[in-house]
């Protein structure tokens, strides 16, 4: 593949005319009839009832749901169409996703070559049980799942009036990512540090609630002083549900709700982020990740092997991950690669059972759908505005070969678009066509067994809400309207919106 220079790609993934012409070039797709159209925009249409719940609203993951449990495997199950031999895939999958990599040389050649410098030995390290890591809960906690992003503007690309950000690189000395792990003989990159600072918010009805502002830093740093201007962002791994399902929505579906300048003069100005594909050497629609900097489900699989691993695949072949040439020790350090059959650690293979994995850990069923006061949350939570965003319905494209993820009505309540939430979560870092106060709205499903899986509440990219109050309480920019709705409702209501997002 060519490499484009930053002013090149800077401005075909500025342009919101490209970002309209997206074709899904990962699927094998069948068109849609206009019957089918029809009908998929009648049954994904904004409801008006809210005395009972919706046709099919119980499956949020269409006949790929699984039966919710109340334990800590509540993430982990295959879609539930899967043929026999597809879970004996799904298996293989999780064995690799869970399995703890080593350092190089070992006497395995299958598990050998993490680092030199790495966040987590596994996948499972920060996708705690397939669902969501979260911060330092004390002093103490080793089973920490959040590291920092890092880049520093492009000083030949000035802030563009096509893109709208500043272009960022690499850090020339620690590279994209915050290492807090090295192997042996290595030096970690830095440690991090975490303080809060608390601020209480008022609410309607004499509630009070408390937000906690985190200031982050990079601290014992190995390799010297950051570079000037060096932007930092922190991380922590999101659900792992659902995401096959999410891949699979058409692009034409999801650009639809795309409104950059507000048209429509509700205040919300959607964007889709539009990055190139390692796989395919083409501008496509982001999707995954917090900003959505992430194509395709085996793009982001190989991203998290590079970056949380230092192991190598064949979209991102360097063995020695995201080293820099300045960490000369780390660059020539031994790899998995050496004396093993295949030119990268981690094979194409072993990348295609982890991207099945992670396409098919199923999304469980709704809870209490017909309970009143879910009913009476849903209405609070149209009310509010938040579909505007979360938008609740989809339905995915029709595959040319069987898959779990074919044809189904999904209820992920998100666009998948950028979103502008305001200085409070701004990291202030631009990735793509993201901008440093843009995000990308985040799935509500199975936000409501957060707790059952990973024994915590912490939500948002840094885990900075302790519960889903804090989290809405957070949202500024486009969505500050819909904050501020919440904050001024009768109690009653309130805990009415709470009680149904926990239902989901």
């Amino acid at each position: 593949m060519n490499k484009l220079t930053p002013l090149a790609l800077l401005l075909i993934l500025g342009s919101a005319a490209a970002a309209q012409t997206l074709d899904d070039l990962h699927l094998s797709t069948v068109a849609r009839t206009a019957e089918e159209v029809a009908r998929i925009a009648a049954i994904t249409a904004a409801t008006t009832d809210f005395s009972r719940p919706e046709k099919f609203e119980e499956k949020p993951g269409g006949a790929a749901t699984v039966r919710a449990s109340a334990t800590t495997d509540a993430f982990s199950k295959p879609s539930a169409s899967l043929t026999n031999a597809e879970v004996s895939d799904f298996n293989l999958g999780n064995g690799l996703f869970t399995k703890l990599w080593v350092s190089s040389p070992a006497s395995t050649l299958a598990s050998d070559g993490l680092g030199p410098l790495y966040n987590a030995r596994s996948c499972q390290n920060c996708h705690l049980k397939d669902g969501r890591g979260h911060p330092p809960l004390d002093t103490d906690d080793s089973a920490v799942s959040m590291f920092l992003r890092i880049s520093v503007p492009d000083p030949l690309v000035q802030k563009s009036d096509i893109a709208g950000y500043l272009a960022t690189l690499p850090d020339p000395v620690y590279g994209g990512q915050m290492q807090e792990f090295a192997t042996s003989g290595q030096k970690a990159e830095y440690s991090l540090g975490i303080s809060y600072t608390e601020t209480t918010v008022q609410l309607a009805g004499g509630d009070v609630a408390r937000l906690r502002m985190p200031t982050y830093t990079a601290e014992n740093l190995g390799y010297g002083p950051l570079a000037p201007g060096a932007m930092l962002s922190p991380r922590v791994a999101p659900p792992m549900i659902g995401l096959g399902l999410l891949e699979a929505i058409p692009a034409a579906d999801i650009l639809a709700h795309v409104d950059e300048n507000d048209a429509d003069g509700d205040g919300i100005s959607g964007r889709a982020n539009v990055v190139m594909s390692a796989q395919l050497g083409i501008p496509m629609l982001g999707r995954f990740g917090l900003k959505a900097g992430q194509p395709t489900v085996r793009e982001q699989s190989a991203g998290a092997f590079a970056g949380d691993m230092g192991l190598s695949t064949t979209l991102h072949a360097d063995g020695w991950g995201d080293c820099t040439a300045a960490q000369t020790d780390c660059r020539s350090a031994p790899d998995g690669a050496t004396g093993n059959d295949d030119a990268v650690e981690v094979s194409d293979q072993a990348l295609d059972l982890v991207t099945f994995y992670s396409r098919n850990l199923a999304v469980p069923a709704r809870r209490d759908v017909a309970d009143p006061q879910v009913l009476a949350g849903k209405e609070v939570f149209y009310a509010a505005g938040c579909p505007a965003c979360h938008t609740p319905k989809f339905v995915t494209a029709r595959m040319t070969t069987k898959s779990a993820q074919s044809f189904q009505l999904i209820w992920p309540h998100t666009d998948l678009l950028l979103h502008d939430m305001g200085p409070g979560l701004a990291d202030n870092r631009p990735e793509s066509r993201a901008t440093g106060t843009e995000w990308r709205t985040p799935p509500l499903w199975g936000i409501g067994l957060t707790e059952v899986v990973g024994g915590h509440t912490f939500l948002l990219h840094d885990g900075r809400a302790r519960n889903l109050l804090e989290a809405i309480l957070w949202h500024g920019g486009e969505a500050q309207k819909a904050r501020d709705t919440v904050a001024n409702l009768p109690p009653p209501d309130r805990a009415a919106l709470i009680r149904y997002l926990e239902s989901l």
